[in-house]
């Protein structure tokens, strides 16, 4: 398999605190902004890559969707979904996207979730959803923002008092690894420009249908200690893309 940090006990225990692992897409920051970009699903087949604890693939069963493969690299990720997120149009995978292989043509949409950031190949991701898609399907994705993941530390610049001064960014033409610190832990994770993302969707035949920066809701701003510190600089990036040719 390949890297695979969530199968890490600890790193796995502090991921399963967060809030978006505890309350679900409600405990999501960028939710409100990803449903309003999806699919229609009622009678879709649905892939599912990087499916974490299951979250995107029931709402998508929920909503008609006739099949879901779920895959993530994670067992205890699985594990947590196959709990948490059964439904009988689910199917829940152990699968590395390096290693997933599919019959052209097989799929309605394509949905990832905060998994392209740990994918050395964008262009592989491309080339292979855009085969496994039906013509006219349709790829929705969320990521870390360019300017999130240029960096590379992921962290604050920080004032001689711990106040917060600001984001910074660095590096941002030079893409590739970086050692990324994710829930007090090293993780390694790969950063590319914004013309890369949305460029290589065009080259192969994507017709782009959102690009959205999204912010978190005021609920959250208003609730969770810190989130207020999100409307300071764009963390993720969401992608909506329809296979035309």
């Amino acid at each position: 398999m390949r890297e695979n940090r969530y199968d890490d006990e600890i790193f796995f225990q502090k991921y399963s605190q967060m809030a978006r692992s505890r309350q679900g897409l409600a405990g999501a920051g960028e939710w409100p902004t990803l449903q309003a970009v999806l699919p229609d699903f009622a009678g879709k087949a649905v892939l599912d890559l990087g499916c974490g604890y299951g979250w995107h693939a029931r709402y998508a069963a929920e909503r008609g969707a006739a099949s879901v493969t779920a895959c993530d690299i994670s067992e205890k990720m699985l594990a947590v979904a196959r709990e948490k997120n059964a439904h009988s149009a689910v199917t829940y995978r152990r699968e590395a996207f390096e290693d997933a292989d599919y019959p052209a043509e097989t799929f309605d949409v394509v949905l990832c979730s905060l998994m392209l950031h740990y994918l050395a190949d964008y262009g592989d991701f491309v080339e292979k959803v855009h085969r496994w898609l039906k013509p006219g399907g349709i790829l929705v994705y969320t990521v870390e923002h360019p300017v999130f993941t240029a960096y590379g530390s992921q962290d604050w610049y920080y004032g001689p008092d711990g106040e917060i001064l600001h984001f910074p960014v660095d590096n941002y033409y030079i893409e590739g690894q970086r050692d990324a610190v994710f829930l007090g832990e090293h993780v390694v994770k790969y950063h590319r420009t914004l013309t890369t993302y949305l460029e290589g969707l065009l080259a192969r035949g994507f017709t782009l249908l959102h690009v959205r920066e999204p912010q978190p809701p005021e609920e959250l701003v208003r609730t969770v200690p810190g989130m207020a510190d999100e409307l300071r600089r764009p963390m993720m990036l969401i992608v909506s893309a329809r296979k035309d040719r």
